[in-house]
């Protein structure tokens, strides 16, 4: 006979951000906790991508929370049209009120990340109190750091249609291109005006001051990124992980065809087809307590 995966509760809740904005949020409560599991997404991906890892997270003994940022899914407005807010609010409130309302002193908390998730990490208020951080497909955002097909695209994006989108409707609607969520304006100017530095925020003039909150962190951090991650290729992944210099860390270099996993690009890491993947870190997060409890 075989044991049948037990059934997750799912738990929704309602999350006031640091600065009070009202948020959504999602626990996934773990049968057996033996730790907790924070969920820092990517931009424009609502909280449901995340279920089914989520669910695995729980099932492996991880209570895990996730939520969707101001703006963003069940957390937007009614209208993003005058919608105003600053792109690293959702880590500096957003996923802040996260942390704080999952961690506690019985067990120890950790945290996965997508994207614009390991851009957060460092910005979080008491990041140190995350026991270790295992990032997929975070990246510097440069074009340059893209393949040539790629690059050509972002440009056009950046430079052409996001304008003409953004002119339109006061947001980029990125629904229309079928490329995620609608995006507020403040984000979409930002992440555009980072986008044009190799080493994204790190060297725009106005934000100099993010380097030292990196430079603090000295969590133990993963970050794996794919090959045929066309947005957050490997060269890309290392430009901006440099910042986290203090911090143990490891590059995962993922060769997805060669490991059996099929394609991944730049969402693939969430899908039921990388649940290897997520084995790969929540053993990580157990062999960092083995160790935590052998010293």
């Amino acid at each position: 006979m075989t044991s049948e995966a037990p059934i997750i509760r799912r738990q929704e809740l309602p999350l006031s951000a640091l600065d009070g904005y009202p948020l959504r949020a999602t626990l996934y409560h773990a049968p057996a906790p033996r730790a907790r599991l924070l969920i820092g997404g990517a931009t424009g991906v609502p909280q449901g991508f995340y279920r089914r890892f989520a669910e695995h997270a729980a099932r492996r003994g991880y209570t895990t929370l996730s939520l969707d940022y101001r703006g963003i899914g069940q957390s937007k407005p009614a209208q993003l049209r005058g919608f105003t807010m600053n792109y690293l609010d959702w880590a500096n409130y957003d996923l802040a009120a996260a942390l704080d309302r999952l961690h506690g002193d019985d067990l120890p908390t950790f945290m996965v990340g997508h994207s614009f998730g390991g851009h957060a990490f460092a910005l979080l208020p008491g990041h140190e109190r995350v026991a270790g951080f295992y990032t997929y497909g975070t990246g510097a955002g440069w074009h340059g750091w893209m393949p040539p097909l790629e690059r050509l695209r972002v440009q056009l994006m950046w430079n052409l249609i996001g304008p003409l989108i953004v002119r339109s409707k006061g947001y980029l609607a990125w629904s229309k291109l079928g490329m995620g969520e609608d995006l507020p304006l403040g984000v979409y100017r930002q992440w555009k005006r980072w986008c044009h530095y190799p080493r994204y925020f790190f060297d725009d003039p106005e934000q100099r001051h993010l380097a030292a909150c990196f430079a603090s962190v000295r969590t133990p951090i993963v970050a794996a990124n794919a090959l045929d991650d066309l947005w957050a290729p490997p060269a890309s992944r290392d430009a901006f992980m440099a910042a986290y210099s203090a911090a143990p860390y490891q590059a995962r270099t993922i060769d997805s065809q060669a490991e059996g996993l099929g394609a991944i690009g730049h969402m693939g890491y969430f899908r039921s087809s990388a649940t290897a993947l997520w084995d790969e870190a929540l053993d990580w997060f157990e062999q960092l307590q083995t160790t935590r409890r052998a010293a």
